[in-house]
């Protein structure tokens, strides 16, 4: 579609438009800022005047090229039919808005948003925040007719985005609130979420109760509410069907919507782990949980933490592995939010498996870590490498322990097996597949071997 009054086209073609940094004009938000929000307010019909569109700070026209800038998204819209649980669902869908925009791009939410506009498109005469706000207006308009009013306010004054940002984390925190007290096998149906099939085609979200979506800014309650709206939209209705794996959270009616809405490429989804046949990712996850085989458990890591994690690598890096709509066993986007649930990763041992976070998510997550594992779950301040976070797993008797010493004592049941298995005549065993355990500074190795055992050793791997 286009707009005789906006300089560049809009339309769904330009969904997933990638801008490179050298090709931005101004990034709003993203990894370079601290301070950045969207959010959005219901308000009563004569509370908000229709078509006000409102700058506080620079203007796009105002930067050089090249300019990170924090920023503020604050919309406040109005309608008879418009209510609080609301919000959520209408914020979501500025995802989709803005990537209509030629030469723009929007990836995360919330308190995550990160934003290009390209120079080719500035060039053009899309230099003011006074042409986005027409268009954003005008997509609602057309795609939810409850709204009947609507004003939005860009801020990229670092004062006032702060300022509003705090108030933007209360509003946040208190729609999350709201589903904690229910649970998965209470829902008659779950909610699935396609807004990110742009940027990973073969990705689409279950949200549950006990299971939020991994941008994180969608809730079952937000589910309703958009199916409700808008049944043929982006989020939608999801029968359960029969539960195939009640401690695996494996449904029969989940496969089938991930088989028809990734035409095949996902065929069956497991909520509750990250291994075998996991949740996809998008790109749009706030945290990840990554496999750290030395201590065969899980570190955590957000979109916020800088510099290198526990394992060497940066979040940017295992993003690129996680991100894209594939199942990677060990690499699993997820939400701040599902780190609160009494479901979160249950199959893999819960917060017993998990071995590092960024001290910021532990302090964002007090009082949902159980206390008897809190303090055994070290921060970037506690520990650098892999090495001290063996030395501090072990020192504080982190439950993860119990899983070394099961490791190692499967792989000696296993060698003690292998040699029952030869006949009583005979000292050479044939060859054996490679057989292998690196737990708590422990390895056994077994690869291609003709052995016969009387005996096996374990020695501790000196540094």
């Amino acid at each position: 579609m286009s707009f005789e009054d906006i300089p560049v086209d809009v339309g769904v073609i330009y969904e997933g438009e990638r801008i490179r940094w050298p090709d931005t004009h101004v990034e709003l938000g993203g990894p370079r800022i601290t301070d950045k929000f969207e959010l959005v307010r219901y308000r009563s019909l004569d509370e908000v005047e229709d078509g006000k569109i409102t700058i506080i700070g620079l203007d796009i026209k105002d930067v050089e090229p090249g300019t990170s800038l924090p920023f503020g998204l604050y919309i406040e819209v109005a309608g008879k039919e418009v209510e609080e649980d609301l919000e959520g669902v209408i914020e979501r869908r500025l995802h989709d808005y803005f990537n209509f925009i030629q030469g723009f791009m929007h990836i995360n939410q919330r308190y995550d948003i990160h934003m290009r506009l390209s120079k080719a498109s500035v060039k053009k005469g899309m230099d003011s925040f006074e042409l986005m706000g027409k268009v954003i207006q005008r997509l609602y308009k057309m795609d939810m007719p409850l709204i009947e009013k609507i004003q939005i306010t860009f801020i990229t004054d670092a004062e006032k985005v702060k300022e509003m940002y705090a108030e933007a984390r209360e509003v946040y925190e208190a729609r999350d609130a709201r589903a904690r007290g229910m649970k998965d096998d209470e829902a008659d149906v779950f909610y699935g979420c396609a807004l990110c099939q742009s940027f990973a085609p073969s990705h689409v979200c279950t949200i549950t109760p006990q299971r939020y979506a991994n941008c994180g800014a969608i809730s079952w309650f937000d589910g309703r509410a958009a199916a409700r709206i808008d049944p043929k939209g982006p989020i939608f209705a999801v029968e359960k069907g029969e539960c195939l794996d009640d401690w695996k959270g494996e449904y029969i009616g989940v496969n089938e919507m991930s088989n028809e809405k990734t035409l095949g490429v996902v065929k069956r989804v497991q909520l509750y782990t990250a291994f075998g046949y996991p949740h996809t990712s998008c790109g749009c996850f706030e945290a990840i949980a990554f496999y750290i085989p030395e201590v065969d458990g899980l570190g955590i890591v957000d979109r916020d933490f800088r510099g290198k994690t526990i394992n060497g690598l940066p979040f940017s890096t295992m993003a690129d592995t996680t991100a894209g709509g594939t199942q990677v066993d060990g690499f699993h986007g997820l939400s701040i939010e599902y780190m609160r649930s009494p479901k979160f990763l249950q199959v893999d041992g819960g917060w017993n498996r998990i071995v590092w976070l960024p001290k910021k998510v532990k302090k964002r997550l007090e009082g949902f870590i159980p206390e008897d594992v809190v303090n055994k779950i070290p921060t970037e301040e506690d520990v650098t490498n892999v090495d001290e976070l063996k030395e501090f797993l072990d020192e504080k008797g982190h439950p993860v322990k119990e899983r070394w010493a099961a490791l190692i004592e499967a792989a000696v049941e296993g060698a003690v097996e292998i040699a029952k298995a030869a006949p009583e005549e005979a000292s050479i065993l044939g060859p054996i597949p490679m057989m292998s355990a690196t737990v708590g500074g422990f390895r056994i190795i077994m690869e291609n071997a003709r052995i016969h055992a009387d005996k096996v050793i374990i020695r501790r791997i000196e540094k």
